[in-house]
C-alpha cells in the first residue's frame, strides 16, 4: 500500500543529506510539501527545492532559529526531528566542549523542535512527529559516551512527548538506526576489515542504506501507523536481537561488503 501524504506539510531537520534527506524524499514521494531545516552550509533551500518544497537555514541548538523557521513554514502536519552530530573520543578524553556540543544538537535540539512544533500542531488537533534515535540509545559502544548519552535521552523525550501529546491527537515515535551508510559513516563502509567484524553481529549480514531508514520514518509518519505512538523502531538488520554474533567462517564468507552463507 502506497503512503499518501497529499495535502500535508512536513518539516525535516537535518534534512539536506543522509537519513534526513532520505526521509524528506520518501515524504515528498508520497505527496507531502517538505520543508528542510538545516545549517547554511548544507543549502537547505536548494535541497528542499529539488523535492518541490522549500528550506530554511536553522540551527536546532538555537530556539529562536527553530521558532523563526516554523513561523515561515507554518504549522506542520509531520515533523522529523533528525538533526544530529557525533564525534569519537575515549571517556577520559571527552572534553566538556564535545560533551556539551553533542548534547546541544542531539538532545536539546530535539527538545526545541518537538516543543516548538507541538505548540503549533495542538490547535490543528493532530499530527505525527518522528525522532531519530539510535541503537546507541541502548548500548554503550566505546568512544561515544556523549553520543550514547544524547541518544538515550532522546528516548526519554519520546516517551514523555507521546504521553503528553497523545490526547491532542499527536503521535510521537522514533527510529533507532544501526550502522547506516551516510556521508559521516562512509569511511567505515570503505574499510572491509572493519565491516567484516562489525557485520558479524548483524543477522542480515550488512549495513543499512539511508533510504531504508527513510522508509521507516515515512511509515511512522503515515496513517498506516495511526495506532502507533511512543514506539522506538529498530532499523538495524537485527543487530540488537543478537548477543554472540550470527556469522562465522564455518558456514559463511565475507565478500562484497557483507556476510553470506557459504554454498556447500
Amino acid at each position: 500500500m502506497a503512503l499518501d501524504f497529499s495535502g500535508k506539510s512536513a518539516v525535516v531537520t537535518g534534512g539536506a543529506n543522509g537519513i534526513g534527506l532520505a526521509a524528506a524524499q520518501a515524504l515528498a514521494a508520497g505527496g507531502a510539501r517538505v520543508w528542510i531545516f538545516d545549517l547554511e552550509r548544507e543549502r537547505p533551500a536548494e535541497a528542499g527545492g529539488a523535492l518541490g518544497g522549500d528550506g530554511c537555514v536553522v540551527d536546532v541548538t538555537d530556539r529562536d532559529s527553530v521558532e523563526a523557521a516554523l513561523e515561515r513554514s507554518g504549522a506542520p502536519d509531520i515533523v522529523v526531528a533528525n538533526a544530529g552530530a557525533g564525534a569519537e573520543a575515549e571517556l577520559n578524553e571527552t572534553s566538556p566542549d564535545l560533551w556539551e556540543r553533542t548534547l546541544a544538537v542531539n538532545l536539546t535540539g530535539i527538545f526545541h523542535t518537538v516543543q516548538a512544533a507541538a505548540a503549533r500542531m495542538k490547535p490543528r488537533g493532530g499530527g505525527a512527529i518522528v525522532l531519530t534515535a539510535s541503537t546507541n540509545s541502548y548500548d554503550g559502544e566505546p568512544r561515544l559516551i556523549a553520543y550514547n548519552a544524547s541518544k538515550a535521552g532522546v528516548l526519554g523525550i519520546l516517551h514523555t512527548a507521546a504521553n503528553e501529546l497523545g490526547p491532542f491527537g499527536i503521535r510521537v515515535n522514533a527510529v533507532c538506526p544501526g550502522l547506516i551508510r551516510t556521508r559521516l559513516t562512509q569511511r567505515h563502509f570503505d574499510n572491509p576489515r572493519v565491516l567484516r567484524d562489525y557485520f558479524r553481529h548483524i543477522p542480515l549480514g550488512r549495513g543499512g542504506e539511508a533510504a531504508e531508514v527513510g522508509a521507516a520514518i515515512a511509515f511512522l509518519a503515515s496513517d498506516l501507523a495511526s495506532y502507533i505512538t511512543g514506539a522506538a523502531l529498530l532499523v538495524d538488520g537485527g543487530q540488537m536481537a543478537g548477543k554472540f554474533g550470527t556469522w562465522d567462517e564455518s558456514s559463511a564468507e565475507f565478500s562484497g561488503g557483507r556476510w553470506r552463507l557459504s554454498v556447500r
